[in-house]
């Protein structure tokens, strides 16, 4: 009997069983959802149940896969609704009254969510005082004034991290204090502050400091903070403001993180999802890298467990399309005959200090725009830096291709076109669409991709300014 008794109450600690009393709305549906990672208006449907002519709703469930965090029940109007605590293997009873909400909302069986309703109540209080300091901030006349507003902010500000610390301290473990936890941010010393000399003021050092407090009280091992909005944010800030935006950092802060959440299944599905979107979806040069790095070290070892082998292959074709072609690799060779000498051009026999490899179609509309203004800037500034220019036609019919650069006065440039396929030059350098630029040093060692004319000079003189670093030419 006492092992049979022992087995129903782990079975109990599996899921959650709340029963919800609306008292004004009857015979309708109401839903269990949830945040993932994200703030509203992205939700997730956990559960559904049906509020009976008594106003009355059931939920339970015994998935043993069900982990907490800040849950919502929503109404079926789709915009009704209040937030709750909801725990593994909690068995609560909520009564709330509709037009009082997100306050009038009462527990039984969970001190927990009584405490929260009680910050609830200190947030209403605080946003209230936060829009009278918004008045007063328009209402100001003077600097001192302003000032004064501003004082008045950083205080109520500290009330509220103060109120997050003391709960914290005094009920620690628990999931509100976890969430508080997550949300401090970092308080940087107030200076002057110097460097190792002790003379010498430090101006990194909010940054720095910043920076290396930024994640301190996150419990990286509780998988409760993915159902709430802050994981995203926090992700967002850190890697797009507070990171380097450099292959070498991007792919070490990555490293660091993934080993944070190693472990958790939540929390490190989101991070290794989140990281590799941010790097894939980047405008800033060279991220492409970075998503090569993440595939070869984390997908294709079994880290992305949540995908299909069909969709986890999509990541595998998509790295080796993009890893012959990283910043820092030596070009792959192209060789295709020469519209004017109808000759057999190499890229890599090309010389000069730098070569542009352009990949256009005649018939493309952003390429009869990019390419004259990028011959351009080539005549008033590039050709005097040792640049010079190598295009791949990638598309079109010969008499197409020479009409086009007769038209453009591209003559000077290096054209060549590829009838027959046979450079193998789209797979090489992914060219998914036209134009497609590279920057290439005098070692044909690739130093930008994907650029247009708006953005070569800079990179080139960014490059030269790097080069003379290195050899001590001022």
């Amino acid at each position: 009997m006492l092992v049979f008794g022992m087995a129903n109450l782990s079975a109990a600690r599996e899921g959650y069983h709340v029963r919800l009393k609306i008292p004004d709305v009857k015979d309708t549906m109401v839903y269990l959802v949830h945040y993932y990672g994200k703030t509203l208006p992205t939700i997730y449907k956990r559960d559904s149940a049906h509020i009976d002519k008594n106003g009355v709703a059931l939920f339970d469930s015994k998935d043993s896969t069900f982990v907490g965090g800040i849950y919502m029940m929503l109404l079926a109007d789709r915009n009704t609704y209040f937030e709750f605590l909801l725990n593994k293997g909690d068995d609560l009873s909520i009564t709330a009254d509709t037009k009082k909400l997100p306050e009038g909302v009462t527990f039984k069986n969970s001190p927990e969510n009584d405490r929260f309703q009680q910050y609830v109540s200190f947030l209403k209080g605080y946003g209230a005082g936060q829009q009278e300091l918004q008045k007063e901030f328009k209402a100001a006349k003077t600097k001192d004034d302003s000032a004064a507003v501003r004082n008045k902010a950083a205080a109520s500000s500290k009330d509220l991290s103060n109120y997050r610390r003391d709960y914290a301290a005094k009920y620690p473990h628990t999931l509100l204090a976890t969430i508080f936890n997550a949300l401090q941010v970092p308080q940087v010393p107030d200076g002057p502050h110097f460097q190792a000399d002790g003379v010498t003021k430090d101006s990194n050092f909010a940054y720095n400091f910043y920076k290396s407090h930024f994640w301190d009280d996150f419990n990286f091992q509780d998988d409760r903070l993915i159902h709430t909005p802050i994981y995203d944010a926090k992700l967002d800030e850190y890697f797009n403001k507070l990171v380097f935006p450099w292959p070498d950092s991007m792919e070490r802060e990555s490293d660091y993180l993934l080993k944070k959440v190693r472990g958790t299944r939540e929390l490190f599905k989101y991070t290794l999802w989140w990281i590799t979107r941010n790097v894939e979806n980047s405008k800033v040069m060279g991220m492409d890298e970075v998503f090569v790095y993440l595939v070869e070290n984390y997908y294709m070892k079994g880290d992305a467990f949540w995908l299909s082998n069909e969709d986890l292959q999509k990541y595998i074709d998509r790295a080796m399309k993009i890893a012959p072609n990283v910043i820092g690799n030596l070009a792959p060779e192209i060789k295709v005959p020469n519209l004017a000498t109808k000759k057999e051009e190499s890229l890599l026999g090309q010389t000069g200090k730098y070569t542009l490899l352009v990949f256009y179609s005649p018939t493309c509309g952003h390429c009869q725009h990019e390419l004259p203004a990028l011959d351009s800037v080539y005549k008033a500034v590039l050709k005097k830096k040792g640049l010079k220019i190598f295009t791949v036609a990638t598309e079109g019919g010969e008499q197409a291709i020479n009409d086009f650069i007769t038209k453009n006065k591209l003559e000077e440039w290096t054209n060549t076109w590829d009838p027959d396929h046979a450079g193998d030059w789209r797979g090489k350098y992914d060219v998914y669409s036209t134009p497609t630029i590279y920057l290439l040093d005098e070692k044909k060692i690739i130093k930008g991709k994907r650029i247009d004319h708006t953005t070569i000079v800079g990179l080139v003189d960014m490059l030269g300014k790097i080069a003379d670093k290195k050899t001590g030419k001022k």
